[in-house]
């Protein structure tokens, strides 16, 4: 059992590297550059592999492995997050020196949720064991249902929330800078930028429904399902500039995180009668999804002509 000090010492080290981020290295806005971005990238990620051996050395080297493994997981299914991103912030058209906030609180509305989510997770799946098969059974599912779906574009004129939020929320007809609120004649509105943060939240807390019950086939550790998911976390704001700048088309990652997610859910529904060794599940992760990787490059996909359709 992890002593509380341990998620505690924890949330406080990523909050104030969170402050710093926020209140040092990005308190002007301004457009986030490609060298910015991938400096950003290569430093979350090695404080992660850093925090990894840490885990490793002090709670052994099967959580040391599990924590990888969940990372990676994780961080390979956050990937679909940021191609969302794309999309919300071209259809809102939102500046890209205002892009940096919205991300920052969304990111922090993200650890919240999952700190909440993987908290209740670990009580059922602890209570209530067959859960495991359920959550296997869904990943299974949704990791078939990616590899034979097309490439079918969101269609956010279409999202009930957004509709909604349109309806009901008082939202301000234009952007005031990197406001999210403005008082117009009086009463206190809601700006565009607001409504990008709400989506944001919700296809983050759409997308960790099949994260979360992914890395139960891995551990039950609570502290190894916690800290590996906020560090994923923590590198996809700057993994999103990386990719929006268009260093790489990812073409053929989905079918790598459709390939993660049949093998887990498949790892789960057995694991009662055979039991997967987790450096073996590190080892197929990481195959997957390098070959998907790999491939994007090798086989980039021809561009579209404009009368393709």
């Amino acid at each position: 059992m992890t002593p509380t000090f341990w998620f505690v010492a924890f949330t406080l080290g990523v909050l104030f590297l969170l402050a710093l981020d926020l209140f040092v290295f990005h308190r002007r806005a301004h457009a986030v550059s490609l060298k910015e971005a991938s400096a950003w990238s290569i430093f979350w990620v090695s404080l992660s592999l850093i925090f990894a051996a840490v885990v490793w050395n002090v709670k052994g080297r099967t959580s040391g492995i599990e924590f990888l493994t969940g990372y990676l997981i994780e961080y390979s299914l956050s990937m679909d997050n940021i191609f969302i991103f794309v999309l919300i912030f071209s259809y809102f058209k939102v500046r890209p020196e205002h892009q940096h906030r919205v991300l920052f609180w969304g990111i922090m509305g993200a650890l919240v949720m999952r700190g909440i989510m993987i908290a209740i997770g670990v009580a059922m799946v602890t209570r209530f064991e067959w859960l495991l098969y359920v959550f296997g059974a869904f990943l299974l599912f949704t990791g078939i249902k990616m590899l034979f779906s097309g490439d079918e574009e969101m269609q956010l004129e279409d999202n009930p929330l957004l509709k909604f939020c349109r309806k009901w929320l008082p939202i301000s007809p234009s952007y005031d800078g990197e406001k999210f609120t403005v008082n117009i004649d009086g009463k206190r509105m809601l700006t565009p930028l607001a409504l990008v943060l709400i989506l944001i939240e919700a296809m983050d807390l759409v997308f960790a429904v099949d994260s979360i019950p992914a890395i139960f086939a891995v551990t039950r550790d609570p502290f190894v399902v916690y800290s590996s998911n906020i560090c994923a976390i923590l590198g996809l704001r700057s993994m999103y500039f990386v990719l929006a700048h268009g260093v790489t088309k990812m073409a053929y990652l989905r079918y790598g995180l459709a390939g993660v997610l049949t093998f887990i859910g498949i790892k789960m529904i057995i694991s009662k009668w055979f039991h997967m060794p987790v450096l073996v599940s590190l080892g197929v992760v990481g195959t997957m999804l390098g070959a998907a990787v790999l491939a994007s490059i090798i086989w980039p996909p021809k561009p579209k002509q404009p009368n393709d359709r």
